[in-house]
């Protein structure tokens, strides 16, 4: 009797401990996001657990219920489900795919794993799990987005564009095939940015970037932004309506029209296309962006809004300003470079006036490089802000030994670049230089150009009064050709005008320039300004400025630029 009482309150104990683990396994499900099917393969029973009602409003009872549980989800779908849902042990003991919902609004996951039964000794157990993985499907396409496209604009970004150019080029090798690469850069783009902001400059490449994606032909046309102001575009075997002249002129037209902001604001821009071509100007994607880089480059240069194809010279011309710019970067470190110091004479009595001081630099092979050609590339580069320096400080020196040494007054001008002038500190370096030198300001004269007048107003005003009121003469330089405004010359503080060369040139062969020339030489002293001649190179173009009042000449017919042992010769013959 004992024996019995044992046993049964064995079996209660074994028989809550089963309850409380079934409530367990019961609230562990039910607390689950995750769907169960459980099928018995030896008497087909089916049992659903855990979520799987709450997210289809079903129960299944059996296999056979499997169709009705499809009908829940896309139909494009359903056979997948069924061939995952029936799949029998001696096939495969896993197997598992993914599916939509019927509305598309979800993404499930649904997993068969068959288990081997410890009672039965075989497979005899199947479990069906079913996850949502709506978020990790919106996670991986926004991924995938981003791998893809731009996010600014929605089109292609660079590097699936470089893929599929890629592609195109290795088509375009087997079908004998052109393929046109189209380099699009918006011109002052970033004026836009400046005056109208981030937002609307972000929106207007929006609108740009519309546009091209709505010409993107697949395998044909191809479109993307490769960064800030720039996109691309990429045409296979560019002919009839695909070609470079057809997509051209529809851009044109389009550009001629504004570009209305969200907020009412109408942006009228233009664009510089440059334009190389596979296999002309380069056998891979990269070549063909850089060589259309560097043409964009050149068509912006000549007076953007046009469009210029890749041709072999403008490569050479292009590796030729790198050579320059890396062999001017070492210059700049070894300070290698020299002045020369160009002549001016007063025209009433050719009595010298002073000299203007020009840099000159000669290469690692001795090849003497031009300013014309070395001046806009440190300009480019920053570099202009350490030779200018290098310029100011050589010249001061200079300055100080010829006027102890010969006793004789004169002036050097000094030419200073937009880049330096712009500088916090440029005026105090100029005054710190004349002051440790010793040397009189009044003999000291900065030649500035016109380019250095679009800036802040106020900005500009201070500085070059500071610098006037310490002695320092200003010279404007190039006068007339570039932002010439008579506005300028009434509100800064100027004292001396410099008639660009391009005048002296045609001034005896054109009435226009005759009647421009005088004109300016007439207001200049009208206004109590000096004047200056540059580039005059024959007597008659010296007597005919002489006559018409011009002050000073400098030029090749009076003297060319001067070594510093030269100008000693010169001084000392005084």
């Amino acid at each position: 009797m004992e024996e019995k009482v044992y046993q049964f309150d064995l079996l209660k104990a074994q028989n809550a401990k089963l309850l409380k683990s079934e409530r367990i396994y019961r609230i562990i499900c039910e607390s689950s996001d995750y769907g169960y099917i459980y099928q018995n393969l030896g008497s087909d029973e089916v049992l659903t657990f855990g979520s799987f009602e709450k997210m289809f409003g079903l129960r299944l009872h059996s296999t056979s219920d499997f169709y009705e549980f499809t009908e829940k989800l896309n139909a494009e779908d359903r056979n997948m489900v069924l061939d995952t849902l029936f799949c029998e042990e001696k096939e495969k003991r896993f197997s598992s795919c993914e599916c939509r919902s019927l509305d598309d609004h979800s993404w499930f996951r649904i997993v068969t794993r068959i288990e081997d039964s410890e009672l039965a000794g075989c497979e005899c157990d199947k479990i069906i799990t079913i996850v949502n993985i709506t978020r990790e499907k919106a996670q991986n396409s926004e991924l995938l987005y981003m791998a893809y496209y731009d996010t600014t604009t929605g089109i292609y970004n660079r590097n699936y564009f470089v893929s599929l150019l890629t592609g195109m080029l290795q088509n375009a090798e087997k079908d004998g095939c052109k393929v046109s690469l189209l380099m699009i850069d918006i011109d002052d783009f970033k004026k836009i940015n400046d005056v109208r902001g981030i937002i609307i400059g972000d929106e207007l490449l929006q609108q740009i970037g519309s546009y091209l994606k709505g010409l993107m032909v697949k395998d044909k046309l191809i479109c993307c932004h490769i960064n800030n102001d720039i996109f691309c575009v990429a045409i296979y075997d560019p002919s009839g309506a695909y070609s470079v002249e057809n997509f051209y002129k529809g851009l044109r037209e389009r550009f001629d029209e504004p570009f209305v902001m969200s907020t009412g604001v109408e942006i009228r821009t233009t664009a510089s296309v440059g334009v190389a071509e596979y296999p002309d100007s380069g056998s891979s994607a990269l070549d063909l962006i850089n060589c259309a880089d560097i043409v964009v480059y050149k068509c912006k240069k000549n007076g953007k809004n046009n469009l210029q194809y890749f041709k072999a010279p403008i490569l050479d011309d292009f590796l030729r300003n790198v050579d320059i710019e890396n062999k001017l970067k070492a210059a700049v470190f070894e300070n290698n470079f020299v002045m020369h110091f160009q002549p001016q004479y007063y025209s009433c009595n050719r009595q010298l006036r002073g000299f203007e001081a020009l840099i000159r630099w000669k290469d690692d092979t001795g090849k003497m490089i031009p300013p014309s050609v070395f001046i806009p590339i440190a300009e480019k580069n920053g570099l202009i802000v350490s030779i200018g320096h290098f310029v100011v400080e050589e010249s001061l020196r200079q300055y100080k030994k010829w006027s102890s040494f010969y006793g004789k007054n004169f002036k050097m001008s000094i030419n200073i670049s937009a880049l330096q002038y712009k500088r916090d500190d440029f005026v105090e370096s100029v005054m710190e230089l004349i002051e440790q030198y010793d040397i009189d300001p009044s003999g000291i004269e900065l030649e500035i150009t016109e380019s250095i007048l679009i800036d802040d107003f106020d900005v500009v005003t201070e500085k070059l009064t500071r610098i006037r009121n310490f002695g320092v003469s200003i010279s404007l330089d190039d006068f007339g050709t570039g932002y010439s405004s008579l506005s300028y010359l009434k509100k800064f503080p100027i004292d001396t005008l410099k008639v660009d060369k391009s005048f002296i040139d045609t001034l005896l062969d054109d009435a226009s320039t005759r009647i421009i020339t005088e004109s300016i030489l007439s207001m200049s002293h009208a206004m109590g300004f000096e004047t200056v001649a540059e580039g005059v190179e024959n007597e008659r173009q010296f007597n005919y400025l002489a006559s018409a009042g011009c002050d000073v000449i400098q030029g090749f017919y009076l003297g060319k630029p001067l070594s510093p042992d030269k100008v000693d010769d010169l001084l000392s013959d005084l």
